[in-house]
């Protein structure tokens, strides 16, 4: 019989987190509920997820530092 080594790693859902938001991900979907073939209604939905970071990186603004308090 053939070895066959399998290499498995365990994803925290922090590091999925991080990774989301790190590089965004855009979730779109459509819902349409009818009645006898009728459109009745129609709903469209898209959801961006990103940290502020990167979408300032992505629209290509200068990224400020940390925010200070007035002294």
């Amino acid at each position: 019989m053939d070895n066959i080594v399998t290499k498995s790693k365990d994803v925290t859902l922090l590091e999925i987190l991080d990774r989301v938001l790190d590089k965004g991900v855009v979730i779109s979907g459509d819902i349409v509920i009818s009645v006898a073939d009728v459109d009745l209604i129609y709903i469209g939905l898209k959801v961006m997820l990103s940290s502020v970071e990167t979408m300032e990186r992505l629209r290509g603004a200068p990224i400020e530092g940390p925010m200070q308090e007035p002294t």
